[in-house]
C-alpha cells in the first residue's frame, strides 16, 4: 500500500467558541491573522457554502436512489467533490505562492477526473435548444443552486488571484466543477423522467401581450 499523499489533519475541537475572533480576525492555516472580511476569507466562505449545498443534494439523492437506482452513481461523486473542496479550502487558508509540504491541495488529477465525468454524462443527454430553467425537480434545483454558488466562489477566487499569486489548480477546478453541476442537473432530470424547462423569451408578461 502506497503512503498517503497528504498529511491527515490533526484537528481537536473541544470548544464551540474561543473568543479569538471577537475583534473580527481569524487565523489562517499558515499562521497569519487576517480580517474576516478579507477576500481570502470570503473565498473560503463561498467554498464552504458550496459544500453545504452539496450536502443537501447528497441527502436528496440518498432519498431518491431506492426509487431510481441509476442515480446511485452520483452520491459518491458528490462526496468525493466535497472532500476535494476541503483540499481547495486548505489552499485558500495558506498564504504564499508555494504550498506547504504535505498540506492537502488540488492536483491536475482532480480536474482530469471531472472532465472525463462531464464528457461521459453529457454524451447521453439530449442536445440543448435553449437555456435551461432550474426546477424540473427539487434535486435539479439543488444542483443548480450548487452551480451558482460554485460560480460565485470562482469569481471570488479570480479576484483573489488578481491580487495575490496562488499556486495550484483552484481556478480551473472551480471552472470545471461549475460545468459539472450543470451536466449533473440535466442528467438527474433524465434519470427521474422529468422534462426540462427551457427559456422562452415570449413566456413573459410582455410576450403574452397582444397588439
Amino acid at each position: 500500500m502506497s503512503a498517503k499523499k497528504f498529511n491527515i489533519p490533526r484537528v481537536k475541537i473541544n470548544r464551540v467558541f474561543t473568543k479569538t475572533g471577537d475583534k473580527g480576525k481569524t487565523r489562517l492555516a499558515s499562521g497569519e491573522r487576517v480580517y474576516k472580511d478579507s477576500l481570502r476569507i470570503q473565498a473560503c466562505g463561498d467554498v464552504d457554502e458550496l459544500n453545504a449545498w452539496m450536502g443537501l443534494a447528497v441527502c436528496t439523492l440518498k432519498e431518491l436512489v431506492p426509487l431510481h437506482p441509476p442515480l446511485e452513481e452520483l452520491p459518491p461523486r458528490l462526496i468525493r467533490v466535497q472532500q476535494e473542496l476541503f483540499n481547495l479550502g486548505s489552499m485558500l487558508a495558506t498564504r504564499g505562492e508555494k504550498l506547504i509540504p504535505g498540506f492537502p491541495h488540488l492536483t491536475p488529477a482532480e480536474i482530469i477526473r471531472l472532465e472525463k465525468e462531464i464528457e461521459t454524462m453529457n454524451s447521453g443527454l439530449p442536445a440543448l435548444r435553449s437555456f435551461v430553467l432550474p426546477g424540473s425537480s427539487r434535486l435539479n434545483a439543488e444542483l443548480h443552486q450548487c452551480r451558482t454558488v460554485c460560480r460565485r466562489a470562482e469569481r471570488t477566487c479570480v479576484k483573489l488571484a488578481r491580487r495575490e499569486k496562488k499556486a495550484g489548480e483552484i481556478l480551473p477546478y472551480l471552472n470545471r466543477l461549475g460545468d459539472a453541476f450543470f451536466v449533473w442537473s440535466r442528467w438527474v432530470s433524465v434519470q427521474l423522467g422529468k422534462s426540462e424547462v427551457f427559456w422562452d423569451p415570449n413566456q413573459t408578461a410582455s410576450g403574452e401581450m397582444r397588439e
